[in-house]
């Protein structure tokens, strides 16, 4: 082959490579935010040691350490938290959507929302509850259920799922939030299956009156379905996508210092990280961000013993114990895991409030 030939073909492979980079690039991302509430090193450590399958964190490359405190109290809990993650400023302890002096912070969800991205948010508590309602409300304390419903009312998600009925039908002030839902053009209660979701609709799921019950106490697969719901319903449209999905029970398996709902609940939240990687995995325009808003329980995995027949200890080398050593939160470390796009942004040790910064950046919009 004559060498002017080689050198054209060379020079437009190039081109054709440099093009095919640049439309990438150019194109908005979808973010897809995993939060394991109360999810600390140990808890991602019994889903890997629990799970029955291996589990889904090998899949990582990139992994950081988030710190959690507020501006309030060191340690923090989930309003503040969710909160510094969603609009980038650390607030009070309770605060939901509102800096330290109560002014209003524009959340991630609502940022994205105006640059032409569709949103989602998925809980297994009350779509009111602390971390998912930091992401589209604004209030002085994370209590005030009925003002939050009413919020969301108004924050044209495209796609929620949880609980919490009850604060849209059952409300002091006799509203029924459902109603006004059904006029901003929501099709409501309705999970259904991914094919039978329209692009061109709004929907919202609200499947019990408070909080969904726990894996020890019976629920299935809600969040595995919910969220393979979300990310099919997004791809009917060519819009990019923000969705929330919450593991909301890791904590409160910590609270009741509760072994075995923490674990179930971790390696479910797990299970649920498996079923998002599989629907994106051929999407290289995704990132997806797994990490939590605080640890809770200061859980320990460590030697399991068993007492013989005289009462010594003996360890069972095949075995692990857990210990709590509070059933409150604890300013433990996160961690925090990514993948695809952009992905290397999320290395190293930070505070909470960067994951918003880091966000924000991966989707190229100014702070």
């Amino acid at each position: 082959m004559p060498k002017f030939v080689l050198i054209f073909l060379s020079t437009f492979l190039l081109l054709a490579v440099g093009c095919e980079h640049e439309k990438s690039t150019n194109e908005k991302p979808n973010i897809i935010l995993m939060v394991g509430d109360g999810m600390g090193v140990a808890q991602v450590t019994a889903a890997n040691y629990w799970n029955p399958q291996k589990s889904n964190y090998y899949n990582f490359k990139t992994v950081g350490l988030m710190e959690t405190s507020s501006t309030s109290h060191k340690v923090t809990d989930s309003a503040s938290g969710a909160t510094a993650m969603s609009t980038g400023e650390k607030t009070y302890k309770r605060a939901i959507g509102v800096a330290s002096d109560s002014t209003h912070l524009k959340t991630i969800l609502e940022e994205l929302h105006d640059q032409g991205y569709q949103t989602g948010l998925i809980s297994l508590t009350s779509i009111t509850h602390a971390t998912p309602a930091s992401f589209y409300a604004h209030v002085t304390d994370r209590d005030m259920h009925e003002e939050i419903a009413s919020q969301l009312v108004d924050a044209d998600l495209d796609f929620f799922a949880g609980g919490g009925w009850k604060y849209f039908l059952e409300r002091k002030d006799n509203r029924n939030l459902f109603h006004e839902l059904g006029e901003k053009g929501y099709e409501m209660d309705s999970l259904a299956l991914p094919s039978k979701l329209d692009g061109s609709k709004k929907y919202g799921s609200l499947i019990a009156e408070g909080s969904l019950p726990s894996k020890v106490q019976g629920r299935v697969d809600f969040l595995q379905r919910a969220a393979s719901s979300a990310i099919e319903y997004f791809k009917k449209s060519d819009k990019p996508y923000f969705l929330m999905v919450e593991g909301s029970y890791i904590d409160w398996g910590g609270h009741a210092e509760d072994a075995e709902m923490m674990i179930q609940e971790s390696v479910d939240f797990d299970h649920t990280i498996g079923t998002v990687m599989d629907k994106t995995k051929t999407d290289d325009n995704t990132l997806l961000v797994v990490t939590a808003d605080h640890e809770t329980g200061g859980v320990a995995i460590g030697k399991y013993y068993e007492e013989d027949e005289v009462g010594n200890r003996i360890e069972v080398p095949d075995t692990l114990g857990i210990q709590f050593n509070t059933d409150q939160h604890t300013a433990s470390m996160v961690p925090v895991f990514a993948k695809g796009y952009k992905e290397e942004l999320f290395s190293g040790v930070y505070a909470n409030n960067q994951i918003y910064h880091k966000l924000m950046e991966v989707c190229k919009l100014p702070d």
